[in-house]
């Protein structure tokens, strides 16, 4: 009864209008008030969810990534690219795919790839003749790796909700964005020899290249240092986040010299506002999921989902249903810490790692961000690239069948997930 008026007021609360963070908050507030629970367990909660070690990793990530922005590092990357790939036909959807990949190593949120690379990416590819339908799709597609790709802030939320190791996690999206990264290349091969998309017209020269080279060395590294640092095992995921900032402000001061005061204030600004949405959802997800947990709904989850099968193959095709549904209409973080406590337990039960569950929900999440109504990256990507709501969410659809085909790899797959944090760990 207490899960049942949870739901119905949440549902309520959503349709009126109200923010997903606010109906869960809101919600579980009513149902612990009308049952007569202490309110004082509404901060209790809040507070202690918020108080999470892997959680301080979230805004130093997210400064980082800011701080990379400031210092033209994308642009620089995004040449490099070029000069790489780019003569091939369709080269800059290659580029846009390879980009984003190298750039989710200081990012670790599709959002803040879309932001950072979306207008660089758009608008070569308008002067060089490519469709904006192409130009959206591929740069919707490719900003799903960033919260893959190590260091991803959504796979340390699902450590945290799921009591799992952060740095497990973090490692286990390696493999898996690569998979990704190779459908989506794929998609772009198909397209190009299919629509006769244009070879890039930038002129390479030794030296250019040459030049182009060691500009870019930094923003290559960076991921090198976060992932080299959890290999060997010189730090944990907090103290790679710590890392990356310090990594980000030597480069941006000493290496670049492009980084102003301004741009550190502008940085430190975007970090505060980012990260307190992130951890406004925290809290309420965690008053929402106490009142489920006190009604005993991962149990009862965990009872239902070995009812229907023990072939770990077979429940996690039913998640990724349930999850592909969810990433609709619910935002990602929100949606991992209310689901990853109810399904974790029962697919744990079943013989799946938890790596391999996290980089599975996390991906089925991602894709949900290119699907209406909720689909943040649509309605990013209209902005930047100033194009109708509607042409945005018809040049996804390719992309969803794409990304859906490498979730179907990843899912059946579950080495992809589990041989790197396994090595390195065991």
């Amino acid at each position: 009864m207490m899960s049942l008026s949870l739901v119905l007021l949440f549902l309520l609360f959503v349709v009126t209008g109200l923010p997903i963070a606010m109906a869960m908050g809101l919600s579980a507030a009513a149902v612990i008030w009308w049952f007569d629970m202490p309110l004082a367990v509404l901060a209790q909660r809040t507070i202690n969810s918020l108080d999470s070690t892997p959680l301080l990793a979230v805004p130093m990530f997210i400064f980082a990534a800011a701080i990379f922005n400031n210092t033209g590092i994308t642009g620089q990357l995004f040449d490099f690219c070029r000069m790489l790939i780019g003569r091939i036909r369709g080269g800059l959807g290659h580029v846009t795919v390879v980009t984003h990949l190298v750039f989710s190593g200081v990012s670790g949120a599709a959002l803040a790839d879309i932001g950072a690379l979306g207008s660089i990416q758009i608008r070569m590819m308008r002067a060089q003749g490519y469709r904006d339908e192409f130009s959206a799709g591929i740069c919707m597609a490719a900003s799903t790796l960033g919260p893959i790709f190590p260091p991803s802030i959504p796979l340390v939320i699902f450590a945290m909700a799921a009591e799992t190791s952060p740095v497990k996690l973090l490692l286990a999206g390696v493999v898996p964005s690569l998979i990704i990264a190779g459908f989506l290349m794929g998609m772009v091969w198909w397209m190009a020899r299919k629509g006769g998309l244009p070879r890039d017209d930038i002129v390479i020269t030794r030296a250019k290249f040459l030049k182009q080279l060691w500009v870019t060395v930094p923003a290559l590294l960076a991921p090198v240092v976060l992932i080299g640092g959890l290999v060997i095992g010189i730090f944990g995921s907090t103290e790679a986040a710590a890392v990356t900032v310090v990594y980000a402000l030597l480069v941006g001061l000493f290496v670049y010299r492009s980084l102003t005061w301004q741009g550190m204030v502008d940085a430190a600004r975007e970090t505060v506002q980012s990260s307190a949405n992130v951890m406004f959802i925290v809290g309420c997800a965690a008053i929402f999921a106490y009142v489920l947990t006190l009604d005993q709904v991962p149990m009862k989850a965990t009872e239902w989902f070995l009812s229907i099968s023990k072939d770990p193959t077979v429940l996690l095709m039913i998640v990724n249903v349930l999850l592909l549904l969810v990433g609709m209409i619910m935002e990602s973080i929100a949606a991992i810490l209310i689901i990853a406590p109810i399904i974790t337990p029962a697919l744990v039960a079943a013989g799946v790692d938890p790596a391999h569950l996290g980089v599975v929900v996390v991906l089925n999440l991602m894709i949900g961000l290119l699907t209406p109504p909720v689909g943040m990256s649509l309605y990013m990507v209209a902005n930047v690239a100033k194009m109708p709501l509607e042409r945005v969410i018809a040049s996804a659809w390719p992309w969803i069948i794409c990304l859906t085909l490498s979730l179907i790899a990843v899912t059946l797959l579950p080495a992809a997930s589990t041989w790197l944090p396994n090595l390195i760990m065991n």
